[in-house]
This record gives structure tokens, sequence and C-alpha cells, in this order.
């Protein structure tokens, strides 16, 4: 069995969390775009510091 590399985890980890937020956004409440735009700035801020606490998670 083969096993996905570290950041195409994250990256699936990031794309399900953001449709999760978009989806409870439009059933739930509006505050759900909070947690998409947290998803969204750990996202650029790792890329410039290569520190990602998900990274760490699953290693």
């Amino acid at each position: 069995m083969k096993v996905m590399p570290i950041d195409l985890q994250v990256r699936a980890f990031a794309g399900g969390f953001i449709i999760l937020s978009i989806l409870l956004y439009q059933f739930h409440s509006h505050y759900w775009l909070l947690f998409t735009l947290f998803v969204g700035a750990n996202l650029l801020q790792s890329a410039f510091s290569r520190f990602c606490p998900l990274e760490m998670i699953l290693r």
C-alpha cells in the first residue's frame, strides 16, 4: 500500500475543511466563514514560514 506524502495530505485536509466550512456556512451560520479564513491564512503563512501544525501532527 502506497502512503500519500505529507504535503498532499495537508492539501487534502485543507481542501476538505474549506468545503466543510462553506457547507456549514450555507446551512448553519455565517460565522463558519471565519474558519475558512483561518484555514486560508494558515496555508498562506505555511508557504512562507515552512511551519504547519498539521504537518507536525501527521508525522
